[in-house]
């Protein structure tokens, strides 16, 4: 049958009286199907495959967290810091400007090799993970989908070679309530605008170079006056605190951003004035992909681990692996890793070809940082005492896990999220 017969058919069927209310998903999938044989069509590739060049990015990172981050992950967390010397690697490597455009210094690759590559990080230090994840989904694409071409000018080529970048967002009242923020904009007689206020839990800020910061320049109007600027790190009056003593990824350096009076140009507004709310939204759904990779890299990272010990370690005359129960552990843990990485690829690719992926992301966030957590746990567990020590690294990664259940968004948000689009349909 071909798709122009299966479309008339479907149509008489969405006319009857019941099914009307409950068939818009299926109305508007309608309306965007190419009136072609079917038979006339390719096969759509799986979710997971992979071009050549996203393919050789993927094999290059993970070269690198074999040979350059897993021989500074525990010294690294004993610190609390992330050496300088392999932020630098980690430029010289590319994998700071995946998607900027070649013009500028980058790769011009896609958003699922940025993806791939947070992945392979992942499985060696989501501590590294989250500053490239951080650099590349957010603050390298919000100056290339929304900065003027003097400001991409200015930066691209810096944030592609050697300077990192910080999301100054989140404050002391406003985590969740992301646009409840309190720092402000006022503008000065000379035209510059003077933020002041202080940002909170903001990741990269002791390394970072640049700072977008979001501040709002109208509070008469809300929400709506919020917007965002290009701060450099040395601008006057900028201030970053002490790091917080965190439970996990404690190299990812996390500290409270003070600005007291900081001047900034009117050039230096990112996009339209009052926009800074919109943008945040569209490029956290980006980020949550983000994390979302991050997080099937640690899960994977854990059983990497694992799996070796068990096929080594004998109890009662058999290797560990061989007991049925733990067989029926390690499939489980299988299972929902490559569902997780399904959701992650899936949301990846529908970023790329431009459909909506609010729900998408918020999915892939949450389950990817459930199954982290919950394969982390396991992984110690089967491993028995020494997977409760440092050895192995497994307790790393289980510290680590738990910080993808709070940041952006927390788990309960993403189910708001999920709920709520979920319920429109049925409006």
């Amino acid at each position: 049958m071909t798709t122009p017969m299966l479309r008339a058919a479907a149509q008489r069927l969405l006319s009857a009286p019941s099914l009307r209310c409950t068939c818009r998903s299926a109305s508007r999938l309608l309306s965007t199907q190419a009136a072609e044989p079917i038979d006339a069509l390719a096969s759509p590739p799986p979710v997971t495959s992979v071009t050549e060049d996203e393919a050789m990015m993927q094999a290059a990172a993970a070269r690198f967290a074999a040979d350059e981050v897993m021989p500074r992950v525990a010294s690294m967390d004993d610190a609390s810091k992330m050496e300088p010397e392999l932020i630098r690697a980690i430029f010289d490597a590319g994998f700071m400007g995946v998607e900027i455009d070649e013009r500028y210094g980058g790769s011009g690759s896609s958003f699922t090799a940025a993806c791939l590559v947070i992945e392979e990080l992942a499985k060696a230090d989501p501590a590294v993970s989250v500053m490239v994840d951080i650099h590349n989904t957010i603050v390298n694409n919000t100056f290339s989908m929304w900065a003027s071409a003097e400001l991409q000018q200015e930066w691209l080529p810096r944030l592609a070679t050697d300077t990192l970048g910080a999301f100054a967002l989140s404050e002391t009242g406003s985590g969740s309530d992301a646009f409840a923020l309190s720092t402000t904009a006022t503008r000065s007689a000379g035209g510059d605008y003077v933020l002041t206020g202080e940002k909170m839990w903001i990741s990269n800020s002791s390394e970072a170079g640049v700072f977008l910061v979001m501040a709002n320049a109208a509070p008469e109007r809300g929400y709506k006056g919020i917007t965002c600027f290009v701060v450099p790190a040395d601008t006057p009056g900028l201030s970053i605190g002490p790091r917080e003593d965190k439970l996990g990824i404690r190299a990812s350096s996390t500290c409270p951003l003070r600005l007291d009076g900081v001047h900034v140009p009117a050039s230096n507004v990112l996009g339209e004035v009052g926009s800074g709310y919109r943008y945040a939204i569209e490029i956290l759904n980006e980020g949550r992909v983000g994390i979302g990779a991050q997080m099937i890299g640690l899960a994977q990272g854990a059983l990497n681990r694992t799996l070796p010990y068990l096929h080594e370690r004998k109890q009662f005359g058999s290797r560990v692996a061989d007991f049925q129960g733990v067989q029926h552990q390690v499939a489980t843990m299988a299972t929902e890793l490559e569902a997780a990485r399904l959701l992650v690829y899936n949301a990846a690719r529908m970023k790329e070809a431009g459909v909506p992926v609010v729900k998408q992301a918020a999915m892939a966030k949450l389950y990817s940082s459930q199954v982290a957590e919950r394969v982390a746990s396991r992984c110690i567990e089967l491993m028995g005492g020494v997977g409760f020590t440092k050895a192995y690294g497994v307790e790393k990664l289980y510290r680590d896990a738990k910080i993808g259940a709070i940041y952006e968004g927390t788990s309960n948000i993403q189910l708001n999220t999920i709920a709520k689009l979920i319920s429109a349909d049925y409006r």
